[in-house]
Protein backbone atom coordinates (compact mmCIF):
# COMPACT_ATOMS: atom_id res chain seq x y z
CA UNK A 1 0.00 0.00 0.00
CA UNK A 2 1.42 2.96 -0.74
CA UNK A 3 0.31 7.10 -1.10
CA UNK A 4 2.85 9.25 -2.48
CA UNK A 5 2.83 13.10 -2.56
CA UNK A 6 3.23 14.52 -6.04
CA UNK A 7 5.10 17.87 -6.30
CA UNK A 8 4.71 18.68 -9.71
CA UNK A 9 1.26 21.07 -9.56
CA UNK A 10 2.78 23.19 -6.65
CA UNK A 11 1.73 25.36 -5.29
CA UNK A 12 -1.46 25.10 -6.93
CA UNK A 13 -2.77 21.76 -5.97
CA UNK A 14 -1.96 18.68 -3.84
CA UNK A 15 -1.53 15.37 -6.09
CA UNK A 16 -1.22 12.38 -4.64
CA UNK A 17 -0.65 9.43 -6.48
CA UNK A 18 -2.67 5.87 -4.69
CA UNK A 19 -1.56 2.38 -5.27
CA UNK A 20 -2.91 -1.15 -3.69
CA UNK A 21 -5.16 0.37 -1.51
CA UNK A 22 -7.90 -1.24 -0.15
CA UNK A 23 -9.72 2.07 0.64
CA UNK A 24 -9.36 5.56 0.71
CA UNK A 25 -10.93 8.44 2.88
CA UNK A 26 -11.64 11.41 1.02
CA UNK A 27 -13.07 14.54 2.74
CA UNK A 28 -12.94 18.17 0.91
CA UNK A 29 -13.63 17.84 -2.76
CA UNK A 30 -11.03 16.39 -5.35
CA UNK A 31 -10.80 14.51 -8.69
CA UNK A 32 -10.37 11.18 -8.63
CA UNK A 33 -8.84 9.48 -11.61
CA UNK A 34 -8.61 5.96 -12.10
CA UNK A 35 -5.13 5.00 -13.75
CA UNK A 36 -5.67 0.61 -13.50
CA UNK A 37 -7.11 -1.52 -15.85
CA UNK A 38 -9.16 -2.52 -12.99
CA UNK A 39 -12.73 -0.72 -11.34
CA UNK A 40 -12.47 1.63 -8.39
CA UNK A 41 -15.62 1.68 -6.39
CA UNK A 42 -17.57 4.56 -5.11
CA UNK A 43 -20.25 3.30 -2.46
CA UNK A 44 -22.70 1.49 -5.29
CA UNK A 45 -21.03 3.48 -8.78
CA UNK A 46 -18.02 1.77 -10.70
CA UNK A 47 -15.42 4.24 -12.29
CA UNK A 48 -13.91 2.04 -14.91
CA UNK A 49 -10.06 2.68 -16.13
CA UNK A 50 -9.09 5.64 -17.32
CA UNK A 51 -12.22 7.75 -15.85
CA UNK A 52 -12.61 10.20 -13.42
CA UNK A 53 -14.58 11.84 -10.80
CA UNK A 54 -15.37 14.72 -8.60
CA UNK A 55 -15.57 13.21 -4.88
CA UNK A 56 -15.93 14.53 -1.52
CA UNK A 57 -16.56 13.50 1.82
CA UNK A 58 -17.13 9.55 0.56
CA UNK A 59 -14.93 6.08 1.50
CA UNK A 60 -13.29 4.69 -2.33
CA UNK A 61 -12.97 1.19 -2.42
CA UNK A 62 -10.29 -0.60 -4.61
CA UNK A 63 -7.92 1.39 -5.50
CA UNK A 64 -5.29 -0.42 -7.55
CA UNK A 65 -3.37 2.58 -9.29
CA UNK A 66 -5.13 6.38 -9.09
CA UNK A 67 -4.51 9.76 -8.86
CA UNK A 68 -6.62 12.66 -6.48
CA UNK A 69 -5.83 16.21 -7.18
CA UNK A 70 -6.96 18.08 -4.19
CA UNK A 71 -7.53 21.71 -3.73
CA UNK A 72 -8.93 22.27 -7.05
CA UNK A 73 -12.17 24.42 -5.98
CA UNK A 74 -10.15 26.50 -3.78
CA UNK A 75 -10.12 29.74 -6.32
CA UNK A 76 -13.31 31.42 -6.80
CA UNK A 77 -10.94 33.83 -8.64
CA UNK A 78 -9.86 31.60 -11.58
CA UNK A 79 -7.77 35.00 -13.17
CA UNK A 80 -5.86 35.61 -10.18
CA UNK A 81 -5.01 31.96 -10.09
CA UNK A 82 -4.02 31.95 -13.94
CA UNK A 83 -2.04 35.07 -13.30
CA UNK A 84 0.15 33.29 -10.64
CA UNK A 85 0.45 29.87 -13.04
CA UNK A 86 1.93 32.55 -15.32
CA UNK A 87 4.31 33.34 -13.62
CA UNK A 88 5.72 29.70 -12.36
CA UNK A 89 4.97 27.72 -15.41
CA UNK A 90 7.08 28.14 -18.70
CA UNK A 91 5.60 28.28 -21.99
CA UNK A 92 5.15 24.78 -23.42
CA UNK A 93 6.67 25.98 -26.48
CA UNK A 94 9.77 26.64 -24.33
CA UNK A 95 9.69 23.61 -22.98
CA UNK A 96 8.98 21.21 -25.61
CA UNK A 97 10.06 23.63 -28.46
CA UNK A 98 7.44 21.88 -31.12
CA UNK A 99 6.33 24.45 -33.62
CA UNK A 100 2.73 24.15 -33.52
CA UNK A 101 2.85 26.02 -29.81
CA UNK A 102 4.95 28.61 -30.71
CA UNK A 103 3.28 31.85 -29.97
CA UNK A 104 0.53 29.90 -28.27
CA UNK A 105 -0.52 30.80 -24.41
CA UNK A 106 0.05 27.38 -23.37
CA UNK A 107 1.76 26.90 -19.92
CA UNK A 108 3.09 23.71 -18.41
CA UNK A 109 4.02 22.65 -15.03
CA UNK A 110 7.40 19.99 -14.39
CA UNK A 111 7.06 16.53 -15.06
CA UNK A 112 6.52 14.16 -12.59
CA UNK A 113 7.94 10.73 -13.66
CA UNK A 114 6.19 7.43 -11.89
CA UNK A 115 7.85 4.75 -14.34
CA UNK A 116 5.34 4.15 -17.00
CA UNK A 117 3.20 7.14 -16.34
CA UNK A 118 4.13 11.11 -16.55
CA UNK A 119 2.38 13.42 -15.13
CA UNK A 120 2.35 17.24 -15.90
CA UNK A 121 -0.38 20.26 -15.65
CA UNK A 122 -1.05 22.93 -18.57
CA UNK A 123 -2.87 26.26 -18.16
CA UNK A 124 -4.20 27.48 -21.35
CA UNK A 125 -4.78 30.48 -21.57
CA UNK A 126 -6.42 32.00 -24.37
CA UNK A 127 -9.56 31.69 -26.26
CA UNK A 128 -9.83 30.11 -28.59
CA UNK A 129 -6.21 28.06 -27.62
CA UNK A 130 -5.26 27.42 -31.17
CA UNK A 131 -2.70 24.56 -29.97
CA UNK A 132 -3.02 22.70 -33.62
CA UNK A 133 -4.53 19.68 -34.56
CA UNK A 134 -1.59 17.24 -34.32
CA UNK A 135 -1.49 13.06 -34.38
CA UNK A 136 1.88 12.39 -33.10
CA UNK A 137 3.45 12.85 -29.83
CA UNK A 138 7.31 13.75 -30.76
CA UNK A 139 8.70 13.21 -26.96
CA UNK A 140 7.79 9.50 -27.07
CA UNK A 141 8.83 8.34 -30.32
CA UNK A 142 8.58 4.15 -29.49
CA UNK A 143 4.83 3.12 -30.93
CA UNK A 144 1.75 2.49 -28.33
CA UNK A 145 2.37 6.01 -26.24
CA UNK A 146 -1.14 6.37 -24.66
CA UNK A 147 -2.24 9.81 -23.03
CA UNK A 148 -5.77 10.99 -21.74
CA UNK A 149 -6.16 14.17 -20.13
CA UNK A 150 -8.21 15.58 -17.26
CA UNK A 151 -9.98 19.13 -16.66
CA UNK A 152 -9.10 20.55 -13.30
CA UNK A 153 -10.05 24.22 -13.68
CA UNK A 154 -12.17 26.04 -16.21
CA UNK A 155 -13.64 24.69 -19.66
CA UNK A 156 -12.21 23.23 -23.11
CA UNK A 157 -13.57 20.61 -25.58
CA UNK A 158 -11.34 17.73 -26.95
CA UNK A 159 -11.74 17.49 -30.96
CA UNK A 160 -11.13 15.17 -33.44
CA UNK A 161 -10.74 15.36 -36.87
CA UNK A 162 -10.67 13.42 -40.50
CA UNK A 163 -7.84 15.58 -41.29
CA UNK A 164 -5.61 18.19 -40.53
CA UNK A 165 -8.47 21.18 -41.03
CA UNK A 166 -11.15 21.64 -38.52
CA UNK A 167 -13.49 21.66 -41.10
CA UNK A 168 -13.25 18.03 -41.00
CA UNK A 169 -14.29 17.52 -37.24
CA UNK A 170 -16.26 14.51 -36.74
CA UNK A 171 -16.21 14.03 -32.80
CA UNK A 172 -15.64 16.89 -29.93
CA UNK A 173 -16.05 15.62 -25.95
CA UNK A 174 -16.75 18.87 -23.66
CA UNK A 175 -14.37 18.80 -20.36
CA UNK A 176 -15.69 20.13 -17.04
CA UNK A 177 -13.52 20.39 -13.81
CA UNK A 178 -12.99 16.63 -13.30
CA UNK A 179 -13.60 15.27 -16.67
CA UNK A 180 -11.91 12.98 -18.53
CA UNK A 181 -11.89 11.94 -22.62
CA UNK A 182 -12.47 9.02 -24.07
CA UNK A 183 -9.07 7.37 -24.84
CA UNK A 184 -8.62 8.39 -28.76
CA UNK A 185 -5.63 5.95 -29.52
CA UNK A 186 -6.39 2.60 -31.15
CA UNK A 187 -4.35 -0.65 -29.97
CA UNK A 188 -1.39 0.29 -32.03
CA UNK A 189 -1.04 3.99 -30.65
CA UNK A 190 -2.33 5.17 -33.36
CA UNK A 191 -3.85 8.70 -32.89
CA UNK A 192 -6.57 10.74 -35.50
CA UNK A 193 -5.86 14.45 -35.98
CA UNK A 194 -6.84 15.91 -32.25
CA UNK A 195 -6.73 18.80 -30.16
CA UNK A 196 -7.41 20.54 -26.91
CA UNK A 197 -9.64 24.19 -27.59
CA UNK A 198 -10.46 26.34 -25.04
CA UNK A 199 -14.24 27.37 -24.19
CA UNK A 200 -12.44 29.26 -21.08
CA UNK A 201 -9.31 30.02 -20.10
CA UNK A 202 -8.00 26.57 -17.90
CA UNK A 203 -5.89 24.30 -16.58
CA UNK A 204 -5.50 20.39 -17.04
CA UNK A 205 -4.09 17.54 -16.37
CA UNK A 206 -1.54 15.15 -18.96
CA UNK A 207 -1.41 11.14 -17.68
CA UNK A 208 1.14 10.23 -20.65
CA UNK A 209 1.26 5.96 -20.13
CA UNK A 210 4.56 4.84 -21.72
CA UNK A 211 5.26 1.72 -23.75
CA UNK A 212 7.63 -1.22 -22.15
CA UNK A 213 10.05 0.11 -24.49
CA UNK A 214 10.37 3.53 -23.56
CA UNK A 215 10.77 3.40 -19.70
Amino acid sequence: MTIKVLAFADPFFSVRYITNETDYEVGEKSILVNLSEKPMHIRDQTLQSLQSVVVTNVVVEDLDHAVIIERFADYPDEQQLFEKVRKVWPSAYDVRGEERLKGVAHYMSPKEDLGQIRLSMYHAGSVPLKVGLHKDHPFCEVPGFREVHTQIVGFGKMQQCRERDVSTLYMEELMAPGTTHRPMYDEFGNYPWHQFETITPGIFMAFEILPEKAV
